[in-house]
């Protein structure tokens, strides 16, 4: 298993600087993350380390997302470990938004900007950050969501509508899940109910 220090040097950028770094704890189904954003010269990377139990079965997950200075998906690495199985995924996305695994196009992803890893908070910082809303208004997304456990690969219509400074109210599949996330001024989650919370962090 890939530590996030090791997986980023190989393929990150050499330059980049950690902004902050946070805990999050996963209170149901049971879990944990490590997870560094930090600041590049030509963008932003996010990088964490996810141990979960997935219905009973224990899991752990490294994975690297670089963006451009917009907050677009750039990049993406995961490498899952399942009862001493480990998948990988490596996917990147072109400047006409093609999304590809390897020499593979991924079409149903053609168009999307954001990557949502189903395992962490932490993609919910792409829309947050990208989009920018003023307080009161809300953008629908479609994002390119990979799930859990088998690293499937599927669109999921999301909306995002912004509260207050630090509250956004997400939606997800035509508001069949809503959560009101709270995030820190980098657009950090603070609280995801019912899923995760910060328990430690630098900066804040």
């Amino acid at each position: 298993m890939t530590s996030v220090r090791n997986d980023t040097a190989s393929g990150g950028a050499p330059d980049a600087r950690c902004l902050r770094a946070l805990v999050w704890r996963r209170m149901d189904p049971p879990g944990t993350e490590y997870f560094e954003l930090r600041e590049s010269a030509d963008g932003w990377e996010l990088a964490g380390s996810v141990v979960l139990a997935d219905e009973g079965v224990p899991c752990a997950a490294d994975y690297t997302i670089h963006c451009d200075a917009r907050w677009a998906t750039r990049e993406a690495r995961i490498r899952l470990r399942r009862e001493g199985v480990e998948q990988s995924l490596s996917l990147r996305v072109d400047a006409q938004r093609r999304w590809w695994r390897g020499d593979e196009e991924v079409p149903q992803f053609r168009g999307c900007t954001d990557i949502d890893l189903a395992f962490t908070p932490s993609t919910n910082t792409l829309p947050i950050r990208r989009l920018a809303l003023d307080v009161g208004k809300g953008s629908d997304v479609t994002a390119a969501w990979v799930r859990m456990p088998d690293l499937s690969l599927v669109t999921l219509p999301q909306r995002y509508t912004r509260l207050t400074q630090s509250r956004y109210r997400y939606e997800s599949n035509g508001g069949s899940f809503v959560a009101e996330v709270e995030t820190d001024e980098l657009g950090l989650v603070l609280t995801y109910p019912p899923g995760w919370e910060r328990v430690a962090s630098t900066g804040r």
